[in-house]
């Protein structure tokens, strides 16, 4: 505010010093503040001192602190003012404060202000009430006394200002300083009427008063200068602002916008205040008297339209009607009448005050538009629902008996339909039924489901009709709502049965499905399983004949391979037992009773586990008969090789003496008697060998008992072992009794032993092939080297055949040693004959042809003459006796000559 402008307005104060001095009264009561409203003051008079002290450079923090020494107040005053106030003391002293703000006090005074109750020292002393009430003062007095619109000036003139400003606002109505502004939407006009591109006022609501009033405070911030001097949340969150905060603020406004109203004349202002005023009393005058009027009518109307008390006859109803439409065509139209002229009148009334910037008119209590238009609503609600219940019982009363007969006609056709088929639909015939029978059963459930949805119209009907008659009060309701009731208890209990069966069909159909597939793939695995428990007990219990380890490791190997088939083996049959449990598992858990057994196969689980259990029993048994049969030829080997070491070592030491008994007969090696010593070593020898023989023996019998007929580790057999030892006792003893013999020869003939060794030389000479026999051709060459004249020719072959008759008697080919010493000294030696023998038993006999008994006993010693008694024959020449033996005989038969 400028000094100017403040010289003006100091002279209007002078005037209308008498007007001012009426409104002191207000003002001292002002001073007695409200504790609510403290927090709002404090903020806003700070605001609004900070504009004023900012021209000076400087501001204020704390209203009732910053004040207490009087310099600010007195430089306030100052800006302001725009007048110069006594020098302020500086010191710091209570009493220089106190001089400093009496001072400022006394400039107030100076200006027609009372300041009532308001000391220096309240002030000093921070006082807050006080310093408020002496701000306040100040801003009335500087800020809102000074304000006259249409000769009104200070609060009332601001109040009239603002009201001028919004009346072209239709959500804005301006009525005081408080309640008024709450919405933000004050504010906002008042900025958009003087300078509209700041705020666009058509987005704004009356219901965001936040948003309002805060667009209202920044802009007026920014762009007027207008320091923000409350905030939003103070004025929302106040059930009623505080006036002064809100005259302050609102001052700022006027003094920003005031320049651009002195143009405004008082003139124009006072001719148009006085040309509505009395129009407008009158038709307020109008408008009180014709609602009086109309709310009078429709209060006593209305009681009239709400009595529903029904008439029992037709007669009295129709009656009633008639009243009705008396009251719709004579009575009512009139008062449609006023109730609009009411409207126009208050409507125009409204326009006016607004255009004459007057404040609108409020009917007295209960006679507003609203209150005409609610009564009015409740006379058209009470008449709407009368005529629609004059309507309903006259309808009502003509229906009921139609409406009950039908009732009854329809629940008889329906009760009859609905007989047993509860219990139809209760039936267990499911359980017992195979797959085909189920099938059947859906079928027949399918129709009997479109039956029931074909009656479902019917027992809606019969509902519908049933609450018709509820509706139109029917005297005999209650029965009619019991048998609608059990029909409709039946009807969903029929409903739920249905479901059931429906689904319990379908469950069973489902479980039997189920178990028939189960049924066949448990076929189709037991058979093959079966087949396979079956091959594998055959072969389990096939007997087996094996001759070598090899053989049984063979049959040890495939039993173990097909031991290593036996957990798949069993996981096959567990799954196969598993299908089965799983039919069992479905029948228990679902109570299915299943008729027959399964249709695919014979083959049980009973058998299988029978089977399989035989198998496993089975698979130890050949696990102990293999390691039997591998024990046995374990043994049978350890027989084998326990037969082989021996007899590999018998074998050879057989042949080996046979060649050494061979090589002594042969090789002469010192005197026959030396040779004979040598043998009977050999033979001792030989016999002390007859244990290992034994002992062979022995073994040969467990390998017997074995069984076993063969033996890879020797080529002996025991026939060979015993051929070979009997030859060897044949041969030792054979060759100690050619060697005796050659002795006996040698002795007999008188043969010397280089004689004999002449012959073992010749002999063996020819003996080309070591055998110990002669051939002919051999024994032939000989023969010649020994002198013998067996020459080519026909005496020399003759020669040869005698000689051959001699030495080989069984005509064998061949001429042994023996043989061949025999024919040697015969031909070289005087040896004894048949006729020497004989007559030395002539001699023996004193001459005569035969002999006696006792004359060989005497003669002989006993042996000798046993042996001639007992093979003597009786002789039989003329001259015998009795008891005479024939020598001669026995003489020819000990050399084997028949009589010569």
């Amino acid at each position: 505010m400028d000094h100017h402008h403040h010289q003006q307005q100091h002279h209007q104060y002078d005037e209308g010093e008498n007007d001012y001095r009426h409104q002191e009264d207000d003002w001292d009561r002002d001073l007695l503040l409200d504790p609510a409203w403290e927090k709002q003051q404090r903020k806003t008079f700070t605001a609004w001192c900070n504009s004023h002290l900012r021209k000076a450079g400087t501001q204020i923090e704390n209203i009732e602190e910053d004040f207490r020494d009087g310099l600010k107040l007195m430089l306030l005053l100052e800006v302001i003012s725009g007048e110069r106030l006594a020098k302020p003391e500086r010191g710091k002293m209570r009493v220089h404060k106190i001089s400093n703000v009496n001072k400022a006090l006394n400039f107030i005074a100076s200006k027609g202000v009372k300041l009532v109750s308001i000391g220096a020292e309240e002030i000093v002393d921070g006082n807050a009430k006080m310093t408020l009430g002496m701000i306040w003062t100040i801003i009335l007095r500087f800020a809102i006394q000074d304000i006259s619109v249409e000769e009104t000036s200070a609060k009332e003139g601001l109040l009239l200002w603002c009201q001028r400003k919004t009346a072209p606002y239709k959500n804005v109505n301006i009525q005081n300083f408080h309640i008024s502004w709450k919405d933000g939407l004050g504010f906002c006009a008042l900025i958009h009427r003087h300078r509209p591109e700041l705020i666009d006022y058509g987005k704004l609501r009356k219901d965001d008063p936040m948003t309002n009033l805060n667009t209202a405070f920044d802009v007026a911030e920014k762009y007027l200068d207008i320091p923000k001097m409350l905030d939003a949340e103070d004025i929302v969150g106040t059930a009623r602002p505080d006036e002064k905060a809100i005259m302050t603020y609102v001052s700022s406004f006027y003094h920003a916008f005031s320049g651009a109203q002195k143009a405004e004349t008082a003139a124009n202002r006072i001719c148009k205040v006085l040309a509505v005023n009395q129009e407008n009393e009158q038709l307020m005058e109008d408008y009180e008297k014709l609602a009086s009027d109309l709310l009078e009518w429709i209060r006593r109307t209305i009681p009239w339209l709400e009595n529903r008390v029904p008439e029992n006859t037709m007669q009295a109803m129709q009656q009633k009607l008639e009243d009705f439409r008396d009251y719709r065509r004579l009575h009512k139209p009139p008062k449609v009448q006023e109730k609009c002229q009411l409207e126009i009148n208050f409507n125009t009334l409204q326009t006016k005050l607004r255009l004459s910037n007057r404040p609108a008119f409020m009917p007295s209590e209960g006679k507003m538009v609203s209150d005409i238009s609610n009564a009015w609503g409740s006379l058209e609600g009470a008449e709407k629902g009368y005529e629609e219940w004059l309507l309903n019982e006259i309808r009502r009363l003509e229906r009921l008996d139609h409406l009950a007969e039908k009732f009854r006609q329809k629940a008889a056709i329906h009760e009859a339909w609905t007989n047993g088929k509860e219990e139809m639909l209760q039936r267990k015939d499911y359980e017992t039924a195979s797959l085909s029978d189920i099938k059947a059963l859906l079928k027949k459930h399918e129709a009997f489901e479109s039956d029931l949805a074909a009656h479902q119209d019917r027992v809606e009907q019969i509902a519908a009709i049933a609450q018709e008659l509820n509706e139109l009060e029917y005297y005999d309701s209650p029965s009619v709502n019991a048998r609608c009731q059990q029909i409709c208890d039946q009807w969903d209990s029929l409903g739920v049965l249905t479901q059931k069966r429906s689904e319990a069909l379908q469950r069973t159909e489902k479980l039997l499905e189920t178990i028939d597939q189960l049924y066949l793939e448990f076929a189709k695995r037991a058979a093959p399983f079966n087949n396979w428990m079956e091959g594998a007990m055959e072969d389990l219990q096939d007997t087996f004949i094996v001759h070598t380890i090899e053989e049984i490791q063979g049959l040890s190997t495939a039993h173990e391979q097909f031991k290593a088939t036996l957990p798949e083996a069993d996981k096959e049959r567990q799954a196969i037992l598993g299908i089965h449990n799983e039919i069992a598992k479905i029948v228990q858990t679902y109570h299915v009773n299943m008729a027959g057994t399964n249709p695919y196969t014979t083959i049980n689980p009973q058998e299988i586990n029978a089977k399989w259990d035989k198998v496993r029993q089975l698979v130890p048994q050949r696990d102990q008969a293999l390691i039997e049969e591998h024990a046995r030829q374990q043994n049978n080997e350890r027989l084998r090789r326990q037969f082989a070491n021996q007899a590999n070592v018998i074998g050879p030491w057989i042949q080996t003496k046979m060649e050494e008994i061979g090589r002594i007969s042969i090789e002469m090696h010192g005197t026959l008697e030396d040779q004979l010593t040598h043998l009977r070593q050999y033979e001792k020898s030989i016999v002390n060998y007859k244990p290992k023989i034994d002992q062979l023996e022995g073994d040969h019998q467990l390998i017997q008992e074995a069984l076993i007929f063969d033996n890879k580790h020797t080529n002996y057999t025991m026939e060979h072992i015993r051929v070979g030892w009997e030859q060897l006792l044949t041969t030792i003893a054979r060759t100690i009794n050619e060697i005796e013999n050659q002795i006996l020869t040698r002795d007999a003939k008188g043969i010397s032993q280089e004689q004999m060794n002449e012959f073992r030389a010749s002999f063996n000479h020819f003996d080309r092939d070591h055998s110990g026999t002669l051939g002919a051709e051999e024994f032939k060459a000989c023969l010649i080297s020994l002198g013998f004249d067996i020459g080519n020719d026909a005496q020399g072959e003759a020669e040869f055949a005698r000689i051959m008759s001699i030495v080989d008697p069984n005509r064998l080919g061949l001429i042994t040693f023996q043989a061949f010493i025999d024919f040697m000294s015969r031909e070289t030696a005087d040896t004894d004959t048949a006729d020497q023998v004989m007559a030395s038993f002539k001699v023996l006999a004193g001459d005569k042809n035969y002999i006696l008994v006792d004359e060989l006993r005497r003669e002989l010693p006993p042996d000798q003459a046993e042996y001639c008694i007992a093979r003597m024959t009786p002789y039989t020449g003329p001259d015998a006796v009795p008891g005479a033996l024939d020598y001669m005989s026995f003489s020819t038969a000990l050399y084997g000559e028949s009589d010569l």
